[in-house]
Formats: C-alpha cells, sequence, structure tokens
C-alpha cells in the first residue's frame, strides 16, 4: 500500500533529533581571554572553565563567567577625621583583579560593591590614626596601609589589591585660610633672615674697609677727596662739606715729601 507521507513515527524522530540538537546547543559558552566559567552541577561547584570554547550541561549544569580584567572602583568622597581632629574630605580610587574566580563566586556575593565599602572603612581607620600634616603629606604611604588592610581581607574572597590611590584631600575653608596664613608668615621670616643676613654681610665688609682704612697713613682722607670729585662731577649739585682739621697737614707734610 503506497504512503504519501511520514509516518508518526519518523516525524517524533525528527523532534527529537532537533531537540536534542537545540540541546546540545545551548549548551556552547564561548569564554574570552580574559574570563573564566564558574561551573555548578545541580548547585555544587564542578570546575573552573579556562577561555575557548565550552559545553555544558543545560539544565543540569549553569556557568557564571568571571572578569579577570583588573577593575577600578571609585569610592565616594567621605570625610575622615585624622588623630588631630581635623574633618577632611577623601576621594580614593582602588584597582583590583580577580585571582580566583570560584572564591570571588562562591564565598562573596559581590566582591566589587564589598571591595569599595571595606576600602571606606579601612580609610577612615587609617587617617584617624595619623596627623593631618601627615596625611597631607604622606597620601603614597597612608594608600599603602589602605592597600595592606584591605588585602588582608579581600585574599580570601580570591580578589589581590592592585593599588590604591588617594586622589584628593579638600580642607574645610578655615583650615585653609589658617594654612595660607601660615605660608604668608613662613614666607615673611625667610625674607627677614635673608634681609638680615644680608645686613649683617655688609656691615662685615664695612668694618673690614674702615679697619684697612684706618692703617693706612691718609688713606682716609684720600677716600674723602675720592668721593668730593665723584660727586663734583654733576654741576647741578652743591655741597657742603666739613673737612677734617689735619687734612690740609696732610697735603703740605705729603708737599714737603713726608
Amino acid at each position: 500500500m503506497y504512503r504519501s507521507g511520514p509516518d508518526a513515527g519518523d516525524v517524533f524522530l525528527w523532534v527529537v533529533l532537533a531537540l536534542a540538537a537545540v540541546y546540545v546547543l545551548s549548551g556552547i559558552r564561548m569564554l574570552y581571554q580574559y574570563q573564566r566559567g564558574v561551573v555548578f552541577t545541580f548547585g555544587v561547584y564542578k570546575n573552573t572553565r579556562t577561555p575557548g570554547l565550552r559545553f555544558i550541561w543545560p539544565i543540569v549544569q549553569t556557568m557564571r563567567k568571571v572578569d579577570m580584567r583588573i577593575k577600578t572602583a571609585d569610592i565616594p568622597r567621605q570625610e575622615v577625621i585624622t588623630k588631630d581632629n581635623i574633618p577632611v574630605l577623601a576621594n580614593t580610587v582602588v584597582y583590583f583583579r580577580v585571582v580566583r574566580p570560584e572564591d570571588a563566586i562562591i564565598k562573596i556575593e559581590d566582591y566589587i560593591f564589598a571591595v569599595r565599602q571595606y576600602t571606606q572603612a579601612a580609610l577612615r581607620d587609617v587617617v584617624g590614626n595619623h596627623e593631618l600634616d601627615f596625611v597631607l603629606g604622606e597620601r603614597e604611604q597612608i594608600g599603602n596601609a589602605i592597600r595592606e588592610m584591605v588585602g588582608q581581607e579581600t585574599d580570601d574572597w580570591g580578589v589581590d589589591i592592585e593599588s590604591i590611590k588617594i586622589q584628593e584631600l579638600e580642607l574645610p575653608a578655615e583650615m585653609k585660610r589658617a594654612m595660607a596664613k601660615q605660608a604668608e608668615a613662613e614666607r615673611e621670616r625667610r625674607a627677614i633672615i635673608i634681609i638680615s643676613e644680608g645686613e649683617l654681610s655688609a656691615s662685615e665688609n664695612l668694618r673690614q674697609a674702615a679697619e684697612n682704612l684706618s692703617r693706612g697713613r691718609g688713606a682716609l682722607q684720600l677716600r674723602t677727596l675720592q668721593t668730593i670729585r665723584d660727586i663734583a662731577a654733576d654741576p647741578s649739585e652743591k655741597i657742603v662739606l666739613f673737612l677734617p682739621s689735619d687734612i690740609f697737614g696732610f697735603g703740605g707734610r705729603a708737599a714737603a715729601g713726608e
């Protein structure tokens, strides 16, 4: 007897093959070079897949992709109190990356949010143990201390803290004015010291010059005559001089060849 179409068995077989193909294709996963895939079988951790074309059994298995690249987390500006009770607004940036993807998925719900929160707490603790002058002058050392504190905690999460940078420290307005006055006073003090050192040096030179003139016979009178000559070069000047009484005696002795 002639059959015009496929029977029910053939249709069922094609349907099964089509569903199997869909099932297999739905289990294919692509992992890029910077990604790792954490695989769970019935909710239990199975393994971590490396980059490439990977397959998991749908429904039975699930995969969580983890980015292994360095991430940047901007910590919101917050007010911290230094050891000498001065409020400071600090803006911080954290650079970190995942080193064990299975721990970052299993041990912590949201490791990015956790890193931000823990860094905020560590910033308050570290800054609170130092005075303002140290905080302003040693930002790198403060950042390293925060990194060590945060790193001890995040190491259990499979997260490595690369670095922590304090981008900005903003002081209260009254503190800025006080520091500006202090800097101005310091500049004035240095200027006074420089002027006084110059005057001391000039007075020492004058003292030595006076000693040299006093040791030379008639040197002071010759210096006086030289000064008169220099001033008299300008005809508009009128000069009244009180000469030493012995200057003429010196002139007479010089004419006599003494």
